[in-house]
């Protein structure tokens, strides 16, 4: 359920996790052909979690941007939930493991 690609992120509010306050939303930076972000993605895909890919493949100002953003952390993917970082694709798929990612997404178990 991904929208559209760019190399830049829209400005957001500095949010929490899920609640009713705002619209849920979960922002993703890959490269094209990276297997750890296809698999994260397709996590996200099979939730029905709608997200906004951020394909950097190439552009260092993109990754730097990225890197700053996920608090020094430069591997890809890396996954923002409103916008607050949570990290790659492992550590996506451990809040998954948990049932912790459920509840972030807003998501009946």
């Amino acid at each position: 359920m991904a929208q559209q690609p760019s190399s830049t992120p829209e400005a957001g509010s500095n949010q929490e996790f899920g609640g009713d306050e705002a619209p849920l939303k979960v922002e993703i930076y890959t490269w094209r052909f990276c297997p750890y972000c296809i698999r994260a993605k397709g996590l996200l895909d099979r939730k029905g979690v709608i997200y906004s890919e951020y394909m950097i493949d190439g552009d260092d100002t993109a990754r730097k941007a990225m890197i700053r953003r996920a608090e020094g952390r430069s591997t890809l993917p890396q996954i923002f939930i409103n916008n607050r970082a949570i990290g790659g694709c492992d550590d996506l798929m451990e809040l998954d493991r948990s049932g912790w990612l459920n509840q972030f997404l807003g998501i009946e178990a």
